[in-house]
């Protein structure tokens, strides 16, 4: 099958058309900007065209399947509509891929590229060679966000935003927590728990949902689909490298998953253990000659804001800890606004260098950085600048930081180029 992806440099469809291409099919595809994720799609000979303008559509496409940032008037789309082209998004393709197999599907608000990796992990080093599909990059994986097993097993990272999950057929599911976000495609928490509570029913009859027991709001939405909760609270926190409390809880999930499957315990926690991190999840990318550390992560919900910051003063004790953080969406920040502003007290300083615009479709209005940094600033005590940009951000910290500090970029957008660029700088 000749199959193009429009959106391929995405973390979820690049590893959907790596996983094509390793099955033998023709795959080819686009985005709008160069990166490592497509520089290894390209070595997998999968042509990628950084033109979406629909000149590299090619003739003979059998199949487009489409990432949630490609909108229904992309000119690839509506190519592929005027030829009669079958198109589906990137889940639907991905819950056709695993129908019918053995599929361990790890969803929930936070923690799911982590939960799966350690899974992932952890399966792997049991012999059961799983197909993954992870939403980062694993040092296991030779730094993919996929891997090919010879089974039926699969471990996939099941998002929630607009009910891509319900596209999936999972036989067992890990829940790590149900927060509430993406309130562009929720109308409140309600209908963000009833998403939940309609993928959780997807099960077959007498399947578990493993998740926290002391999490109320995960234990109400697993009795409202009539399933039978594995409590992972009653598990041990393994002991793993990685710091913060809520890596500890998704290491207890994939315990509680490792002890459900009836897999070997000392080599799950020895394989827990020997976890290392994964891509921009709390990653540490360097330390430069003057004794600043650097740190990326992709927090971009107060929830998570909240955990790597607290993970932070763990790992470095009475370091002055820096935040550089870009939010992610004006709908996002708007919606959450109290939240946000809470969720800096960890932080010694914060700049806050833009706003990330990746869904101005979709966007309720357009939050003001001024105000969001007055709104930091008084929210969690501490000293919030506003940085304008991210090129001035990154003069700003050139002068501002010194030995000892840690500078912790964090967001989902391109914020995460600001890591890489101090470092260079020093």
């Amino acid at each position: 099958m000749k199959i193009f992806c429009s959106g391929i440099g995405g973390i979820g469809l690049s590893a959907y058309a790596s996983q094509m291409r390793i099955r033998g099919h023709e795959v080819c595809g686009s985005d709008k900007a160069d990166s490592a994720v497509i520089r290894a799609l390209r070595e997998l000979g999968i042509s990628v065209s950084l033109s979406q303008d629909g000149s590299a559509f090619p003739e003979g496409t059998d199949l487009l399947v489409y990432s949630e940032a490609i909108q229904p008037d992309a000119p690839e789309r509506v190519i592929a509509g005027k030829k009669g082209i079958r198109s589906i998004s990137y889940f639907k393709a991905l819950g056709e891929l695993t129908k019918d197999t053995e599929l361990i599907a790890i969803c929930g608000t936070h923690g799911k590229s982590s939960t799966t990796a350690m899974a992932a992990k952890v399966l792997i080093d049991a012999g059961k060679d799983p197909n993954v599909v992870v939403g980062t990059k694993m040092d296991e994986l030779n730094g993919k966000n996929w891997r090919k097993g010879d089974g039926d097993l699969w471990v996939v990272e099941a998002c929630e935003y607009r009910r891509s999950f319900h596209f999936l057929s999972p036989k067992l599911i890990l829940l790590t927590n149900a927060d509430g976000d993406h309130f562009d495609a929720f109308r409140d928490m309600d209908d963000y728990e009833q998403a939940f509570v309609d993928f959780i029913g997807k099960l077959p009859e007498g399947a578990p949902v493993i998740a926290h027991g002391n999490d109320t709001r995960a234990v109400s939405i697993i009795k409202k689909a009539g399933k039978k909760l594995v409590d992972a609270d009653l598990m041990p926190f393994p002991t793993i490298a990685t710091p913060g409390l809520h890596m500890r809880q998704n290491a207890q999930l994939t315990l509680a998953l490792a002890e459900y499957l009836k897999l070997d315990k000392e080599k799950t926690l020895e394989s827990l253990k020997n976890f290392k991190g994964t891509w921009r999840r709390m990653e540490l990318k360097g330390s430069t000659p003057e004794g600043v550390t650097v740190i990326d992560d992709y927090a971009h919900h107060p929830a998570e804001i909240k955990a790597t910051l607290a993970a932070m003063r763990e790992a470095y004790p009475g370091r002055r800890i820096v935040c550089a953080f870009q939010p992610h969406t004006h709908d996002r920040t708007l919606k959450l606004w109290k939240e946000f502003s809470v969720s800096f007290r960890g932080a010694s300083l914060v700049i806050i260098p833009n706003i990330y615009d990746a869904r101005a479709e979709s966007d309720s209005g357009k939050a003001d950085v001024s105000s969001f940094v007055k709104a930091v600033s008084e929210g969690s005590e501490v000293t919030c600048i506003n940085g304008k940009s991210i090129p001035d951000a990154l003069d700003f910290l050139k002068k501002e930081l010194k030995h000892g500090d840690v500078l912790v970029v964090m967001g989902a957008g391109n914020i995460t180029n600001l890591a890489g660029d101090y470092l260079k700088s020093n």
